[in-house]
């Protein structure tokens, strides 16, 4: 893997951002945060660079030795007691950084992927940070959060643009409605998951190495599983 040219005393993730004026925070239907320009600049090439472009769809368990330097950097930042910590406190759950974290990446889409759903009961809060420089795609694979699980139209906000630096996260209720519209191709999104137990987050990695492996078996097959989807498809968490 390549090297890293950023100072090492430079934080890759801007941690004061997340209490910018520009940050929004709702807690209503249920508690979320959008914050815009959480990663340094500069960091963009590198951690483009250095992220696991898996020829599989979907969100996989984070490897060490798939990733270069800085995006392993960044994880460690977001990681970190300081950052859930801070989150945490702004989405009402206190002392989070004491719950187990799950870091799963995702470097491309199928069109099945995105359908309405709330995140299963073993996760207390969700964090994505995407990595992408632009997005030329119009509405598909923008995130959104939703009042209703049968409608993917039912914008509780503007939907998210998956573009670098912007970070979304949100605390799990069953009434935590969020996907996208059907998107195919490239999408860099690194997700990291604060669980309930230590023994969800084993569980976690077991099944996401399963999943992978499967998905490379099954190769195309994975890809035309679902590709009609509905765009109001959902399931439950």
């Amino acid at each position: 893997m390549s090297t890293s040219t950023l100072a090492p005393s430079e934080s890759l993730l801007l941690l004061p951002r997340l209490a910018a004026p520009g940050v929004r925070l709702q807690h209503q239907p249920f508690s979320f945060l959008i914050a815009a320009d959480m990663l340094r600049t500069e960091a963009l090439i590198e951690l483009q660079r250095d992220f696991p472009h898996y020829p599989e769809a979907g969100f996989f368990p984070h490897k060490v030795e798939d990733c270069g330097p800085s995006v392993n950097r960044l994880i460690a930042e977001i990681t970190a007691p300081e950052f859930a910590d801070a989150l945490g406190e702004r989405l009402g759950v206190r002392e989070m950084s004491k719950l187990p974290a799950l870091v799963t990446l995702c470097s491309r889409l199928n069109r099945r992927h995105g359908t309405i759903h709330t995140d299963s009961r073993s996760k207390v809060v969700t964090a994505l940070f995407y990595l992408n420089t632009d997005w030329p795609h119009g509405s598909p694979g923008c995130l959104r959060f939703l009042q209703r699980i049968d409608d993917i139209d039912a914008l509780v906000v503007p939907e998210l643009l998956p573009v670098y630096g912007n970070l979304a996260a949100f605390k799990r209720a069953d009434n935590s409605f969020h996907g996208h519209l059907p998107h195919e191709g490239e999408r860099m999104v690194v997700q990291i998951a604060w669980l309930t137990s230590h023994d969800e987050l084993l569980r976690k990695q077991k099944r996401g190495r399963v999943t992978h492996w499967l998905k490379k078996l099954l190769g195309s097959l994975d890809k035309r599983f679902g590709a009609g989807r509905d765009r109001n498809a959902a399931h439950k968490d």
